[in-house]
């Protein structure tokens, strides 16, 4: 545990912890390259899996040759203390996310009220929770480890956190990669606006898919079908909730669409998405669907790190205040992508009511002024940071390199066995080499192949095997399903 001011403005005022784990280098001094902090997005996630998994997944003689760190973040996780603003958020069955539904009243009080829990209990701490505050913590740790520079690798949010640090502290950067970028103009109001348009590319791509196995689902042969398919469980568990048990309370249609939007994340969830809506259409067998809203979307034992998710994204822009604009906008976007707006929206309207928006702390202009050549990593179907991220943050950094997956859609698609992209970062890590492309994408990868279509049959005794606690709606690490660095 790392003890650091709340306000760096206020050095010697009140203090927190961080929570923090190393795994060190095992060589030789002279061939030992520092610490690499890692951090996995959110804005809020653990990192403290980070160093054994990372580690694990670059070759022994350039392992060895760092300090792995993984810490959590300010108010998450472990670190000290864990901000809990309403423990009950996410318990289901929530108000349906489709404004057709009549829901808006419900979900707006909803919003409300969560973000006067937040100023109630933390009001302290949440305007102090920006990325910026973040990365002064970074900077803490590096003094604590009593080293002059620092590499760090950073996915989705963590790209944010990772920029930020260079630009406060360019002189500590000896190696940077950022993987799955944040455009670093954008506001996050607008960002999620390119969300919500990729997620319906990516929901479109997976009925494509799943219609050309019509052998396998028989949800039919073109992806019209397959998305009437999921309109018609959606409507079905309006009228019917399925029981969500291990998990307490019933999927809803907020709960089955909280279940399938990670497939924009990971399409090796695809499969599985895809037996959901056969299983439940064609059999009557909601089994599937209850075993992947508890792999996938089941909250913990509280709100997990949507506090920090909205102390950052909220404090470090402008938000509308106003519902009606919120309601004109996502109604322009929701005509065309209807597949995530309304859940990304109400996922986000704490902002409209969140006290402390609009921090001038917040966000800072990216120059790269003073930094070394930073490593990209980029896809161009990423639906959480989309494309556009990627060659903006490149734009932004003089001397850095962009390394884009043509066709490839994982959200922070580093670690996947992708050769290509994994031994670039290897290279990087190893002697400081990058791509030698000159242009502004200096290296392009192929994307990995499309999942086996597979009807995936419930296992014996699922419930047994299945808990509703803290980590419910996050996979193990090595999970190949697994979605990390969640930036709704």
């Amino acid at each position: 545990m790392l003890e650091v001011p709340v306000d760096y403005a206020a050095p010697h005022g009140r203090k927190i912890k961080i929570k923090l784990n190393r795994l060190p280098a095992t060589a030789p001094k002279d061939k030992q390259q520092g610490p690499i902090l890692l951090n996995p997005g959110g804005p809020g996630d653990s990192g403290l899996w980070m160093p054994a998994y990372i580690s694990g997944k670059v070759p022994a003689d350039v392992a060895s040759t760092y300090d792995w760190i993984g810490f959590d973040p300010r108010g998450t996780n472990g670190s000290d203390p864990h901000v809990v603003c309403d423990a009950h958020y996410f318990d289901a069955e929530r108000p349906d996310y489709q404004v057709s539904q009549g829901t808006s009243k419900a979900w707006l009080k909803k919003a409300a009220g969560y973000a006067a829990d937040c100023a109630a209990d933390w009001s302290w701490l949440m305007p102090h929770m920006t990325t910026v505050d973040n990365a002064r913590d970074m900077d803490s740790i590096r003094r604590a480890l009593g080293v002059p520079k620092i590499n760090f690798y950073g996915g989705s949010w963590g790209t944010s956190l990772g920029s930020t640090y260079g630009q406060l502290f360019p002189s500590h950067v000896r190696r940077m990669v950022l993987d799955s970028i944040v455009g670093p103009t954008i506001s996050w109001y607008d960002h999620n606006i390119l969300q919500d348009k990729e997620h319906q590319r990516r929901f479109d791509a997976f009925a494509a898919w799943a219609a050309k196995a019509d052998g396998v689902y028989h949800l039919g042969t073109d992806a019209a079908a397959v998305q009437k398919a999921y309109a018609q469980v959606e409507d079905a568990l309006r009228k019917e909730p399925v029981d969500a048990a291990p998990a307490p309370g019933k999927i809803g249609p907020a709960e089955f669409e909280d279940t399938f939007y990670g497939g924009g994340y990971n399409f090796l969830r695809w499969p599985r998405m895809a037996t959901v809506l056969s299983a439940y259409l064609t059999q009557h067998d909601t089994r599937p669907l209850n075993i992947a809203y508890n792999k996938y979307a089941a909250p913990g034992s509280d709100d997990g790190t949507f506090p920090a998710y909205n102390a950052a994204q909220c404090t470090e822009n402008a938000w509308p205040r106003d519902w009606e604009v919120w309601k004109k906008d996502q109604a322009k976007v929701n005509a065309t992508a209807p597949f995530y707006t309304y859940n990304n929206m109400w996922y986000n309207a704490a902002c409209m009511f969140w006290p402390y928006q609009g921090n001038q702390a917040g966000r800072l202009k990216i120059t790269g002024k003073g930094l070394p050549p930073v490593l990209l990593f980029q896809a161009t179907e990423d639906a959480a940071t989309p494309y556009e991220g990627g060659l903006a943050m490149h734009d932004a950094l003089p001397g850095s390199k962009l390394v884009v997956q043509n066709g490839g859609s994982f959200h922070e698609i580093l670690f996947h066995d992708n050769p290509c992209l994994d031994d670039t970062f290897t290279a990087y890590l190893r002697d400081g080499s990058l791509p030698e492309g000159k242009g502004r994408i200096a290296k392009t990868c192929a994307p990995e192949a499309d999942p086996a279509p597979v009807f995936v049959t419930p296992p014996p005794a699922t419930a047994k095997a299945l808990t509703a606690d803290a980590d419910a709606a996050r996979l193990a690490p090595g999970d190949p399903e697994a979605v990390h660095g969640v930036l709704r």
